[in-house]
């Protein structure tokens, strides 16, 4: 590689990154136009680990401590979500310059190393996690984080250098890009460390492999002392496993064969299969290998995944343009490889181009978002009143109700049947199905307000029976010990919570009766008392000791425990 093209890069880059952070930090906060739900799941977390609570440890959640330290550590020192979020998404981009220059400078010829090094960046600092639809969003934002990861790594371990190999600092990026995607989404990890691994193998790099487990090595012993504890380890373990066995939203979307097979993704795992008879028709065998082991990996990352958005088709794209070969190859067909590879990539180009454009023009979006219609997703917090949302998804509290039932003028058409999968009994009393459609803030903020107004309830400890359990952000309440901010299938934390919350309309009926039934199946249930019933929400006080591990009931006997 010549000095004047690494100059070149390396201002292309920073001149790239100064653009962005001039928009993002334009509006002064950040303004959000969907997903709300999982904003507030994220923010319980945040705001958690700014007060000096630590994932895993304080709360249950499968994602990793790198997925909010760099959000963090911007609230920690006193600064807005909204700008913490904004500045958190630069930390990274930072964090990722010196890899992201590097493998786009060794790996890439001529304008294609500006598009990788570009596509890390947009990566990092996007304001919407990927697909078609605009509307900005801080939503899964890991994912795309985990994703730049994946790149770094996958790039240097399947292409080779252009120019002086420098195995050693091929292992650092490789070991650091892995240790990141296990401590950002551990999905990423399991995806994607046996194919680098044995594409290292396949190409003899045996110094990149123990430069990359020495790197990494030390960025788990780093962690390990920042948090303080090597407890912190299997805590994780525990909450993945915990995720892992639970029934509730296996997976985000839709399932593994729609994924791979579906007339919206036919053609993109096409693509990756024709990739890889073509590389190895080619000749390049180690690389053809590498993928194939690669593209299970891809689709169970898409699959797992919500929107199942299969970005990895960019990376393949921008793989094929690299191993282009330089000189006419026919295969049995009479096809010239030299042509056909870069045809293949330039396929899988334009498949995920609406998703890459999404991502990298969703800065700007948000730089012209009229605010006149937005309102503060936590009203009456002072500096976090910098996050905002569109403010009729804010306050028009709709829901959905059943209008069916054996005393309904539908009765005709009931079919009990087919509401079982919401259907409860919670001592003694059957609870009608309704769901919170819109208008959070204002539910959340509303019961928030009413329990801690209520006498006995300020300060306390909530174990709510739905999806998420925000409400302690928007009144003076305590964040459950122990508890998970997103239902993850287990009673975590209830031993420390004061009440148990049954919201009338929660965000998810079928959550409300998993909680409730699996609650119904304590041997403490006859000690849980309802003490505060609303329009809203029913609250009843659980007993002063419980136990710290309890078991699920069965669904054949939800009814006899009710």
């Amino acid at each position: 590689m010549s000095k004047e093209s690494g100059k070149i890069l390396a201002a292309f880059m920073a001149v790239l990154l100064a653009g962005f952070a001039a928009v993002g930090f334009a509006k002064g906060g950040f303004y959000i136009g969907k997903h709300e739900g999982d904003t507030l799941h994220l923010l319980q977390m945040l705001l958690r680990m700014g007060d000096g609570d630590w994932p895993h440890l304080n709360f249950v959640t499968p994602i990793g401590v790198m997925a909010f330290a760099p959000i963090a550590v911007f609230i920690k020192a006193g600064y807005g979500v909204g700008q913490s979020i904004i500045a958190g998404q630069f930390l990274v981009a930072l964090a990722f310059f010196p890899a992201a220059y590097w493998v786009a400078q060794s790996r890439f010829a001529k304008g294609w190393r500006f598009v990788f090094a570009a596509t890390i960046l947009v990566y990092a600092v996007a304001l919407v996690h990927g697909e078609a639809n605009d509307a900005v969003s801080i939503s899964m934002h890991y994912n795309r984080w985990a994703w730049a990861a994946a790149f770094l790594a996958i790039a240097t371990a399947m292409l080779p250098a252009r120019g002086q190999d420098r195995e050693e600092l091929d292992g650092v990026v490789i070991g650091l890009a892995m240790a990141a995607m296990a401590l950002i989404k551990v999905t990423y990890f399991a995806a994607f460390f046996v194919p680098v691994l044995v594409g290292l193998f396949a190409r003899g790099a045996w110094k990149t492999v123990l430069w990359g487990l020495l790197a990494g090595g030390v960025a788990v012993v780093l962690v390990t002392l920042w948090v303080g504890t090597p407890i912190f380890w299997l805590a994780y373990l525990r909450d993945l496993l915990n995720v892992a066995g639970s029934d509730i939203r296996p997976y985000p979307g839709r399932s593994l064969e729609d994924v791979i097979s579906a007339p919206a993704y036919l053609g993109g795992s096409m693509v990756g299969v024709g990739a890889v008879i073509l590389l190895r028709q080619a000749g390049r065998m180690s690389q053809g290998l590498m993928l194939l082991l690669l593209v299970p990996g891809f689709f169970y990352v898409t699959f797992q995944n919500f929107g199942n958005d299969p970005q990895w088709l960019w990376l393949l794209g921008l793989l094929l343009m690299a191993m282009t070969p330089e000189q006419p190859i026919r295969n049995g067909f009479g096809w010239d490889l030299s042509r056909a590879i870069p045809m293949a990539g330039l396929a899988a180009l334009m498949l995920s181009l609406p998703s890459f454009l999404n991502m990298a023009v969703s800065p700007l979006r948000h730089a012209s978002t009229d605010v006149e219609d937005y309102a503060p997703l936590m009203p009456g917090t002072g500096v976090h009143e910098d996050l905002q949302t569109f403010a009729p998804r804010a306050y028009r509290v709709d829901v959905r109700r059943a209008l069916d039932g054996p005393d309904t003028v539908f009765a005709a058409y009931y079919d009990e049947e087919a509401r079982t999968d919401s259907a409860v009994n919670f001592k003694g009393e059957d609870l009608p199905f309704c769901s919170l459609e819109l208008g959070m803030v204002a539910w959340f903020k509303t019961v928030a307000d009413d329990i801690a107004g209520w006498p006995g309830g300020k300060g306390a400890q909530i174990f709510t029976a739905d999806l998420l359990s925000s409400y302690w952000m928007y009144a003076d309440l305590t964040p459950l010990k122990g508890g998970a901010p997103w239902y993850y299938g287990d009673l975590s934390g209830i031993e420390n919570a004061d009440f148990l919350m049954v919201p009338s309309c929660p965000l998810s009926a079928d959550t409300r009766m998993k909680i409730l039934n699996e609650v119904s199946g304590q041997d403490w249930i006859d000690k849980v008392t309802e003490v505060r019933r609303t329009e809203l929400y029913t609250l009843y006080a659980l007993p002063g000791e419980k136990p710290k591990k309890v078991e699920p009931v069965k669904e054949e006997d939800a009814e006899e425990a009710g």
